[in-house]
């Protein structure tokens, strides 16, 4: 077992402090990375140090390799966690700490590059006896194979980038006749988010739910889930509201799954946290979609049904520590749901909303956690993901958790700016949301 002394955490924002504060608790130093237009984050202000590596524009701070293992080794740290966007899962990031023997708190690079190539990833869980989707046997080249393999599925299909995420580079066929436009349009996308054109096909389930399951693999061939999240709640296939667990999969369901995911991280010697994500049918297939092999946005859900600190874990196997956690010992008590707050207008088309926070509650009370980076006065930068803090509530059952996230959704306020709060409420109070009946498509049904 390695100890960690110092740690440097190669982001920002809420979780940046959640890393931090998991640090300090562990009692471990921590240095904070920032860019200009984050010289007065929180996140910069609790670490032990905090080094400024550049200029507001992700590519110049947050996106610069070079700067911040840089900083990593004039400042000695043992370990660097990535925390999730940016740079969490860049493979060459990875082999860059492993070449300089820092230790990159994640799986190996080669995991993180076989999971990122979505095409690669298919073909791998398919060969290990996951499920996955009907669809390309590797990526389209030409129309002449885009035509065959769509022909073969039938419509409609889905055409997604290998190095995709985000809904970057995905578009949605209907017909023959617009194949190629949308071929086109996903490649050129694809070309300018990821620096990678290359895309495969596969059949598009137009009524399905998104549900996930937290992995945790440690460095000693231990691997273990605890168990899902249902993460339907989407616009543009960003996910707005999760909840632990999935109240739509049966407990057969949910072993037959966990079983699956737990198969899918062995496939690849996986050894960190990581999420295996699921579509799931209205005849209850689940297919396999992807592997994120980082901490996710919602990993608090999984944290307040199961009592488990996953990014204190995350560290720990890091260092080469055996997981004290059995399959057995992972136990659901009670839901918990959790609501992104994003600083953007649902009235005027989700347009960013930037600004000083002139007043600011957050909520609380039992059961109430708040995950944030802001403070009275914060002035939020245009450069980055809009979200401003998560809300995550924990309840006996579904129906307590979702009275309890209306009651810390009212109590909240963040004066200075527009956020998505109001659609929040909504969507909690939506008759077909309080009864579980939603899919992936629900968000856009109710805001037309």
């Amino acid at each position: 077992m390695t100890h960690f002394n110092r740690v440097l955490i190669a982001n920002r924002g809420e979780i940046a402090v959640r890393i931090i504060r998991a640090c300090k608790e562990m009692n471990i130093e921590t240095v904070a990375v920032y860019s200009t237009a984050d010289k007065d984050s929180l996140h910069a202000a609790l670490a032990d140090y905090a080094i400024c590596i550049g200029t507001g524009s992700p590519k110049d701070s947050y996106l610069n390799l070079e700067r911040i293992m840089s900083t990593a080794v004039t400042l000695g740290v043992d370990a660097i966690h990535p925390g999730y966007g940016f740079l969490s899962e860049n493979s060459r990031f990875a082999k860059m700490c492993e070449e300089c023997g820092i230790i990159f708190i994640g799986p190996d690079s080669d995991a993180i590059l076989n999971m990122g190539n979505k095409s690669i990833a298919r073909e791998l869980m398919k060969s290990s006896g996951v499920p996955v989707i009907p669809g390309s046997d590797g990526l389209i080249h030409d129309m002449d194979q885009a035509l065959v393999v769509a022909k073969e599925i039938g419509f409609p299909v889905i055409i997604k980038a290998s190095m995709g995420g985000g809904g970057k580079g995905m578009r949605i066929v209907n017909t023959f006749e617009d194949l190629s436009r949308f071929i086109d349009q996903a490649k050129n996308e694809a070309q300018n988010a990821f620096g990678d054109s290359s895309i495969y096909i596969e059949k598009y389930i137009t009524e399905s739910r998104h549900v996930e399951f937290q992995i945790l693999a440690d460095k000693h061939g231990n691997t273990i889930h605890l168990f899902d999240r249902e993460c339907s709640i989407q616009r543009n296939n960003q996910k707005m509201i999760e909840e632990a667990p999935s109240s739509y999969i049966s407990d057969v369901m949910r072993k037959n799954m966990g079983d699956s995911a737990v198969l899918a991280a062995k496939a690849i010697e996986y050894n960190s946290a990581g999420t295996v994500e699921f579509l799931v049918d209205n005849d209850n297939n689940y297919y396999f979609i992807e592997m994120n092999t980082r901490i996710q946005v919602e990993h608090p859900t999984t944290e307040m049904v199961t009592g488990i600190d996953l990014i204190k874990e995350q560290i720990k196997i890091a260092r080469g520590d055996k997981l004290t956690i059995n399959q057995e010992d992972v136990i659901i008590r009670g839901h918990s749901i959790e609501c992104r707050i994003n600083a953007e207008d649902p009235d005027n088309h989700f347009a960013p909303s930037a600004g000083t926070i002139t007043d600011l509650h957050l909520p609380g009370g039992n059961g109430i956690r708040v995950d944030t980076h802001l403070y009275p006065g914060y002035k939020i930068p245009v450069y980055y993901d809009s979200m401003l803090c998560k809300i995550i509530c924990w309840g006996n059952d579904r129906a307590e958790a979702i009275q309890k996230m209306k009651v810390a959704l009212d109590e909240l306020v963040v004066s200075g700016i527009k956020t998505n709060t109001s659609l929040q409420k909504r969507i909690l109070s939506h008759p077909d949301f309080l009864a579980g009946e939603f899919n992936t498509n629900f968000v856009n049904k109710i805001i037309g």
